[in-house]
């Protein structure tokens, strides 16, 4: 089984709704190829509709909503228990996440509303700045707003993973400052190992480790290697950050975009999409026990999302 923290899956079923089509998910089980169990279904603004953010991530939410209504092989789940039985009954269990806080604006309320619709998983910043805080790519370095330090708190009083992939390292080390939960990176890899500022250096990680945290390892190529991403290389990272911070907090978020329109068709070479997750299971058993192979593909997501929601 595998536990993916991190697929921008709603923006493809918005567009092919949007489109005429229904049942996107069913018509298109390749996403998952039988491996993927549970996967964070992440709602991302596009930088073209931050003007209107709330719109769109509520017209995302609800195009996502219909399919999985109109589908047999997916549920939407909103706590550990419900994933189990979902995964048990032969479905894939599919949680809610905002990549970015930009369509909750400045308000709590418009917050409380997406976990009463489902929202567990929170990525505080995109790439840019918002009202919460600075993305990694904004050229100032400012950290959590005094709202971005709200949205942390309600967050825990509501039972939402706080996901630290994206925020710059000012807003990252704010972030631990004011929160005592364990927090995730969904989709993040080693800096030691690739050079890009959407990675984590070693004082991260290891932060997020002294939290009982993850950091899901993500096949995008700038992030594995900037000169020839491969699977082998992926793995490097997965290893390293297991090597840093233990084995049980390094597990997997793919971020696989080739679905997306737009997208440059640069892939991880072997490992390109779903169909090569029997390579991946099979390049971790080489450098893991089954034990931590187990925890590494599903287990350690499993133990977050049960302690935080």
């Amino acid at each position: 089984m595998i536990f993916d923290a991190h697929s921008d899956l709603p923006t493809f079923i918005y567009d092919e709704r949007k489109a005429g089509k229904t049942r996107v998910l069913e018509g298109n089980w390749h996403f998952f190829n039988g491996w993927v169990s549970s996967r964070v279904m992440a709602i991302w603004t596009r930088p073209d509709r931050r003007k209107d953010a709330t719109v769109y991530g509520f017209e995302v939410l609800n195009a996502f909503l219909k399919d999985v209504e109109e589908s047999e092989r997916f549920e939407l789940v909103r706590n550990v228990e419900e994933m189990r039985k979902t995964i048990e009954d032969g479905r894939v269990a599919l949680w809610l996440g905002l990549e970015g806080g930009e369509p909750i604006g400045e308000s709590l309320e418009l917050l409380e509303v997406f976990h009463r619709l489902g929202l567990r998983v929170l990525t505080l910043t995109w790439s840019l700045r918002n009202a919460i805080g600075d993305g990694v790519f904004e050229r100032t370095n400012g950290g959590l707003t005094n709202f971005g330090v709200e949205v942390v708190g309600k967050a825990e009083e509501l039972g939402i993973v706080i996901d630290l992939s994206h925020i710059n390292e000012a807003g990252f080390w704010d972030a631990l400052d004011v929160t005592s939960f364990p927090v995730i990176a969904s989709h993040s890899n080693a800096r030691k190992l690739c050079d890009n500022r959407r990675n984590l250096t070693d004082e991260q990680l290891k932060a997020i480790a002294e939290r009982d945290g993850v950091v899901g390892a993500v096949a995008i190529p700038g992030f594995v290697d900037k000169e020839k991403p491969t699977l082998e290389k992926y793995v490097e990272h997965i290893t390293y950050m297991a090597d840093l911070i233990g084995y049980k907090h390094v597990g997997l978020g793919f971020d696989f975009v080739y679905y997306l329109s737009g997208w440059s068709g640069r892939s991880v070479e072997g490992f390109e999409d779903e169909s090569k997750i029997p390579a991946l299971i099979e390049k971790l058993r080489e450098n893991f026990s089954e034990k931590e192979v187990e925890a590494i593909a599903f287990k350690n997501f499993e133990r977050v999302f049960e302690r935080v929601t």
